[in-house]
């Protein structure tokens, strides 16, 4: 997953609402949004390595976790486990997001580059292993993850928070609707180049990766998810799947 925009403790309605997309090869396999029949998960899978890019506790909703890539440049390769194993155990363990994030910090050298979100009822912790092992605690607010750290000045992150917050604020109803957020996720506007970062790729892959929805050739936002989580523990998650050229091939909501 490559952005991740989400309000926390910011809604009047809902503790976490997170909007985000998940950017990827088109001929990885990926099961879609579903419970999962083997570990009590709601979320995406990778079939290649069997974790998720986001998902959350069957049981526990309030406990959900997330992961995106760092872009350093040309791929390197430093760890051994999926990045995807992190959601996943984060889920069915039973620590706190903060000594959990703490734990990751500690085996950061076992992961390819990666920025991980976790949450439950009462925090939420954002770790990364570059460019050094961070983790901090999540302020209350909206906020914006991609590629680079959090809350970091690429134009899709800040860009797309500011839509964020606008979507969160309107966001009020009783039977509000997901799809103005899958609307923002479908954004494939560049932004102009003098705004992009430099994250050590030739310009025109930058320039390529910049819109919230990124659409290459066998390569590309493979399904955008909005994820609401209430205060009471109830909410819904909803995953919009794409495949070649950005076309859609299906939507699913889980409510729990």
């Amino acid at each position: 997953m490559c952005l991740i925009l989400f309000a926390w403790n910011a809604h009047p309605r809902y503790r976490l609402v997170v909007a985000a997309n998940r950017d990827e090869f088109h001929r990885r396999r990926t099961r879609a949004l579903a419970r999962w029949s083997d570990l009590p998960v709601i979320g995406g899978r990778d079939v290649l390595a069997g974790g998720t890019w986001m998902g959350i506790h069957a049981e526990t909703p309030a406990r959900a976790a997330m992961v995106t890539n760092v872009r350093v440049g040309p791929a390197k390769r430093l760890g051994v486990r999926s990045r995807g194993e992190l959601p996943v155990d984060f889920l069915l363990g039973a620590g706190t997001p903060e000594s959990f994030a703490l734990a990751a910090r500690a085996d950061a050298a076992d992961f390819d580059p990666v920025n991980l979100l976790v949450a439950d009822e009462a925090q939420m912790w954002w770790m990364t292993n570059r460019p050094e092992p961070r983790a901090e605690r999540v302020s209350d607010g909206v906020h914006g993850l991609s590629n680079g750290a959090l809350d970091s000045d690429w134009p899709k992150v800040t860009d797309g928070a500011a839509a964020m917050a606008v979507l969160v604020q309107a966001d009020s109803g009783a039977e509000s609707s997901v799809e103005p957020y899958l609307e923002l996720l479908a954004d494939q506007r560049r932004p102009d180049k003098a705004r992009l970062p430099d994250t050590g790729v030739p310009k025109a892959f930058e320039a390529d990766l910049s819109p919230i929805f990124v659409n290459m050739p066998g390569y590309g936002t493979r399904a955008s998810t909005v994820l609401r989580v209430g205060y009471d523990g109830h909410g819904d998650i909803t995953e919009r799947r794409y495949g070649w050229r950005g076309r859609q091939r299906g939507t699913t909501t889980v409510r729990f």
